[in-house]
């Protein structure tokens, strides 16, 4: 078990970093030592009840996701679908509405006679989070987020030549003008960047924003007294689309922006890699143009033909007869990179986010259909290629799903 197992959410209300562990057998972590967690160590949703040994921290996440995820429930309710008494969930919904993270809603309608029950649900209204995306190399964008996943408020900030510590007091910067907008507590602060990023925050490289081995969590943290969470925005994306879209337990999830990137969850669990660089697709030479004798080129991988303004140059070289031709390829480099992904883990689902007027139609058949082509058709004859539903806060939702669970192990 990885660091990921000791963290602790805490009440919701900055800059406070304690309260109820939201993950089993963790104690509560002193403030001065809250660092949270890689969110993938863990399955993102608990749905069972616990052991004995760790019941009471996992059986509160429990009840909190239930409600997260299914609305408002009488506590009755609430102890059907856990599985647990209806005296241990009493005990449990007395301890979260004194807390401020569940409240009473009033008596649920019911036809029979009798006193009716009392809905409870999570307190959706009263904290918010701060959530940041560093992907774009324009901007810096940043939104205060509902529980929910909804925009509150927005901000933005040109990012011009700014790198290193420039780039990081911007980011800063974005944060605190956010949290100073906040009608109610916030929960916490949710980071979405280029680059890999370790399980402490740290961006091990991030090469357009000149960032090696920076702590960004830890200096976020110290600057804006908000409990944060950094990761890769490729890797947040996909938590996004796990969270608040339709997707499956088993799924890739492909950016295409400046660069192209992925994030995969599998079996419900997001995958950090041994090296905390899982999903780094745009950096495989695909195709055998040079040969199977060729090195590594940067000529030769797939972002050279599907990210953004690579792809948009040769569209404008072509002209409109030859569009379909260029995107087509592109398409095609990128079935040949995700066939042995997809063909490996058996995923039953690829996801592409990025300009619609890009990802969608005529790329995306071709990638399905090199897909189809060189996959084993008895395992992957359902294998569904769609776009995000997401839109262009992706990255902001998904800061904001890392936040509610590394803070409540909601998700």
């Amino acid at each position: 078990m990885t660091d990921a197992s000791k963290r602790t959410p805490a009440h919701p209300g900055p800059p406070a970093h304690t309260g109820a562990p939201a993950h089993p057998g963790t104690p509560e972590a002193p403030a001065a030592g809250y660092t949270p967690a890689s969110f993938g160590a863990r399955s993102l949703r608990t749905v069972l009840k616990a052991t004995p040994g760790d019941a009471k921290l996992h059986n509160r996440t429990l009840v909190l996701q239930t409600l997260y995820v299914s609305g408002p429930r009488s506590r009755a309710e609430i102890a059907r679908t856990t599985g647990l008494t209806k005296v241990t969930i009493s005990v449990i919904v007395a301890e979260l509405m004194a807390e401020g993270l569940i409240h009473e809603l009033g008596p649920q309608e019911s036809q029979r006679p009798g006193k009716p029950a009392i809905l409870v649900d999570l307190a959706r209204d009263a904290f918010v989070v701060v959530a940041l995306d560093l992907s774009d190399h324009l901007v810096l964008r940043g939104a205060l987020m509902s529980v929910d996943g909804d925009i509150i408020a927005r901000a933005q900030v040109e990012r011009g030549d700014a790198t290193g510590e420039a780039a990081c007091e911007l980011a800063v910067g974005l944060a605190q003008e956010l949290r100073g907008q906040a009608a109610v507590p916030v929960l916490g602060l949710g980071v979405g960047t280029p680059g890999v990023v370790d399980d402490t925050g740290t961006v091990r490289t991030a090469p357009n924003l000149g960032w090696t081995n920076f702590p960004l969590q830890r200096i976020l943290e110290q600057r804006t007294g908000l409990p944060t969470v950094v990761a890769n925005d490729a890797n947040v994306a996909a938590l996004a689309e796990y969270s608040f879209g339709d997707s499956s337990d088993n799924f890739i999830l492909v950016t295409i922006g400046h660069g192209v990137g992925s994030g995969l969850i599998i079996g419900g669990r997001p995958v950090a890699g041994s090296r905390f660089a899982s999903g780094e697709i745009g950096q495989v030479m695909v195709g055998t143009d040079l040969g199977l004798e060729a090195p590594y080129s940067r000529e030769q991988v797939l972002e050279h033909w599907l990210s953004v303004p690579p792809l948009t140059r040769s569209l404008a070289e072509a002209g409109p007869d030859a569009r379909d031709q260029v995107l087509r390829e592109a398409g095609q480099r990128l079935g040949v990179a995700l066939a042995p992904v997809v063909g490996v883990l058996n995923l039953a689902e690829v996801v592409l986010a990025g300009p619609t007027e890009l990802i969608g139609g005529t790329l995306a058949e071709a990638a399905l259909e090199i897909l189809q082509r060189r996959t084993m058709p008895d395992t992957h004859d359902d294998l569904v290629l769609r776009t995000s539903t997401q839109g262009e806060d992706l990255i902001l939702r998904g800061a904001t799903a890392t936040v509610l669970k590394e803070r409540l192990g909601v998700s």
